[in-house]
């Protein structure tokens, strides 16, 4: 279910009025692959991007100095809309106590954007740590190579265990043999995955691609999550595409699974099987 759409000290306000009980969770969509989500009193920013930049299609939300309320925040691999050097500077400022979790590869990266050294996680695939209370465990990320360095890999998902509630960041992907069975072990209340495709206009200019609508919908259908929630299309003009094909073609192939599709800011609560009464407009 979705509430009005908030942004600046009116979202931060709610998602730290936000009680949830076992089982259940919040999120907000920032835009792109951006997500912030409450589990318990636990509040996790997933590949914030809030930085003020002229190609935006959608403004930030949040300025990084008021994300005051963060205990973690991950970055799926080292892409300014992921790793956001504002954001990921501005919030370990506004919140000291925020833990940050990144592919290995990355660790030296976020330390020097200003995140105490402490702070910070890196994780290979099928590592799992316990940050800020939550179980969170690496999977590889394949954005249209896999990219392995002595470090590990650069790019990853995420599974985030905590409050009794289950889901899958997938960080930008395409997908490929093996993802469906590591999704397959875990119980996934939901799944975040970017749905803009890839094509050899944009692989030229250097935009590196992700899974289209078709393999996002296939992917769901084939790990069964209670939400399918599609993002990653809506920021820069050459890099998009229409969640309503998505919709569209999840309603066609697997009418039993319910996404979400709606605008940034809007709360959502997810956690546990979706009723027709809880089906997200």
């Amino acid at each position: 279910m979705a509430e009005v759409a908030l942004s600046h000290a009116g979202l931060i306000a709610q998602i730290d009025a936000t009680e949830l009980i076992h089982g259940k969770a919040a999120f907000w969509w920032l835009g792109q692959l951006s997500f912030a989500v409450k589990v318990g009193h636990t509040v996790i920013y997933l590949d914030p991007y809030l930085a003020d930049d002229a190609a935006r299609q959608t403004p930030p939300l949040l300025r990084p100095e008021e994300v005051t309320n963060a205990s973690l925040c991950t970055g799926s691999h080292d892409h300014g809309d992921h790793i956001d050097p504002e954001a990921v500077g501005g919030i370990a400022a506004a919140s000291p106590d925020c833990k940050f979790v990144v592919p290995s590869p990355h660790v030296e990266r976020v330390i020097e954007l200003g995140c105490p050294p402490d702070s910070v996680v890196g994780l290979r695939p099928d590592e799992t740590a316990v940050v800020a209370g939550v179980k969170i465990t690496g999977v590889k990320a394949k954005h249209e190579s896999f990219d392995e360095t002595d470090l590990g890999f650069p790019h990853l998902g995420y599974i985030l265990e905590a409050n009794g509630v289950c889901f899958y960041h997938a960080g930008d992907t395409l997908v490929y043999e093996g993802l469906v069975t590591t999704l397959a072990q875990y119980p996934l209340d939901a799944i975040f995955v970017p749905i803009n495709g890839r094509d050899a206009r944009r692989y030229r200019s250097g935009c590196i691609g992700n899974m289209t609508y078709q393999e996002a919908v296939d992917l769901a259908g084939d790990v069964r999550p209670h939400l399918v929630v599609p993002a990653h299309y809506d920021m820069f003009a050459s890099n998009s595409a229409d969640p309503n094909e998505f919709a569209d073609y999840l309603d066609a192939k697997f009418p039993d699974l319910p996404c979400w599709i709606g605008p940034a800011g809007d709360k959502v609560i997810f956690g546990g099987p979706w009723s027709e009464n809880d089906r997200p407009a």
